[in-house]
C-alpha cells in the first residue's frame, strides 16, 4: 500500500471506493454514524455503563434479566460491538446516552 505522510495506508477495495481514503478516514466516518437505539435499549445501555448486572437492571426497570439481555444484545448488534462493555463505551462516546 502506498505511504501517505501524516495519514494511514490507503485503502482500495474496489474501483468504486473513494480515491485516497485512509484507514483513519474510514474509522472516523463509521464512528460518526450513530445507529438508532430504542428507548429501552438506551436505558439498558445506561445502566450497563453504570456497572449494573442484567439482574440488577431488570429489578430497576421492572423486567426480567432475559429481557434485559435481549435489549443489550440488540444494542450490541446495532453498535457493531462484541461485548456489553464495549457497547456501553461506544454509546457514551457517540452521545447515544449521557453518562
Amino acid at each position: 500500500m502506498p505511504y501517505t505522510p501524516g495519514g494511514g495506508a490507503l485503502i482500495r477495495t474496489s474501483a468504486n471506493d473513494c480515491e485516497g481514503e485512509t484507514v483513519k478516514d474510514r474509522l472516523i466516518s463509521s464512528f460518526d454514524e450513530t445507529p438508532p437505539l430504542s428507548p429501552r435499549e438506551k436505558e439498558c445501555m445506561l445502566w450497563t455503563a453504570k456497572g449494573k448486572s442484567s439482574w440488577e437492571i431488570g429489578q430497576i426497570l421492572g423486567i426480567s434479566a432475559n429481557t434485559v439481555n435481549f435489549h443489550i444484545k440488540n444494542a450490541m448488534k446495532k453498535l457493531d460491538t462484541v461485548s456489553r462493555t464495549s457497547a456501553a463505551i461506544k454509546s457514551i462516546k457517540t452521545g447515544i446516552i449521557d453518562f
